[in-house]
């Protein structure tokens, strides 16, 4: 299990199987070649209501929610992964 809390606060638990799923390899090899590929590979990786809670965080005062912000978390999440192998 992959665990941890990003710089900007949001706490996140992500089960083995979600990491060693094939399916969320190929999410992530599309948002290479297309970015809008990006929504999946949330999902696949935290699942829905995980991801739900992570447009809630990046969330502006007007409600908005930040692509880059998304991205930067999710990037963050996945390096925090290498850290720890």
């Amino acid at each position: 299990m992959l665990k941890g809390t990003t710089k900007s606060g949001f706490k996140f638990e992500i089960e083995d199987k979600r990491l060693n799923n094939y399916e969320l390899l190929e999410a992530i090899s599309d948002v290479e070649e297309s970015p809008l590929a990006l929504p999946r590979v949330i999902k696949l990786l935290l699942g829905d209501n995980k991801a739900k809670a992570l447009k809630n965080h990046v969330r502006d005062d007007e409600g908005f929610v930040s692509s880059e912000k998304l991205s930067a978390e999710i990037m963050e999440i996945f390096e925090s992964q290498q850290l720890k192998k």
